[in-house]
C-alpha cells in the first residue's frame, strides 16, 4: 500500500534506531493481526480508516503530549484479550478490535497493576505515585478509578482486579 516498503517493515527501521518517535499507523489494514503486529513492531498507536477526525486529532494529542526525556518502557501489555500500551493509554480489545483510550490517571493506575500482575500493588503507593497525597479523599478517587477500569476490562471474565483489604489491589489476567 506503501510505495516500496509495507509499514511494518518502516516501522520495524525505525525502531532499530530510534525508540522515542511516537508511531501511529493510519491504515486500512484492519484485521486483529494486523493491530497486533503493529503494536508488536513498535508503534504506540493503530486507527483504522474510516475514522473520524476528532479521534485522529485526540490520538495525535495524546502521543504528541508526551513527556520528553530518557527513554520509556515501550512494553504493551496483554491481558487475556486486550493489549494496553500505557505509553498512549490505549486499550485494545484483540477480538472485537474496539479501542478504547483511558483517560491518564487510570491508564496510569493500569500500568502500575500491570507491572505488577499478580501482585499486590500498596493503596499508598499509588496515592503517593499519583497524587502526592494518600488523604481520604484521593484514596477515594483511587477507589473510583478502579471501578471504572474494572467496568473497562469486564469484557473478558479472565481480567480482575481485587481489593486486597487494607493493603491495595492486584491484577489477575489468567
Amino acid at each position: 500500500m506503501m510505495p516500496k516498503m509495507s509499514g511494518f517493515e518502516m516501522v520495524k527501521a525505525i525502531r532499530q534506531s530510534d525508540s522515542q518517535t511516537p508511531i501511529l499507523f493510519l491504515t486500512a489494514k484492519t484485521t486483529v493481526d494486523d493491530v497486533v503486529t503493529g503494536f508488536n513492531l513498535g508503534a504506540n498507536d493503530y486507527l483504522k480508516k474510516p475514522f473520524a477526525i476528532p479521534e485522529l486529532v485526540v490520538r495525535m494529542k495524546a502521543l504528541l503530549g508526551r513527556k520528553t526525556g530518557p527513554a520509556k518502557d515501550n512494553a504493551t501489555f496483554t491481558l487475556g484479550d486486550f493489549l494496553f500500551n500505557p505509553e498512549t493509554a490505549l486499550l485494545l480489545h484483540s477480538t472485537s478490535g474496539e479501542s478504547t483510550i483511558l483517560p491518564r490517571r487510570e491508564a496510569d493506575i493500569l500500568q502500575r497493576l500491570c507491572q505488577h500482575q499478580g501482585e499486590i500493588v500498596p493503596t499508598q503507593n499509588i496515592l503517593l505515585d499519583l497524587w502526592g497525597d494518600d488523604d481520604f479523599f484521593n484514596a477515594r478517587s483511587l477507589q473510583v478509578l478502579i471501578t471504572r477500569l474494572r467496568r473497562v476490562l469486564s469484557r473478558d471474565p479472565r481480567i480482575r482486579i481485587i481489593n486486597v483489604r487494607g493493603t491495595g489491589y492486584k491484577l489477575i489476567a489468567e
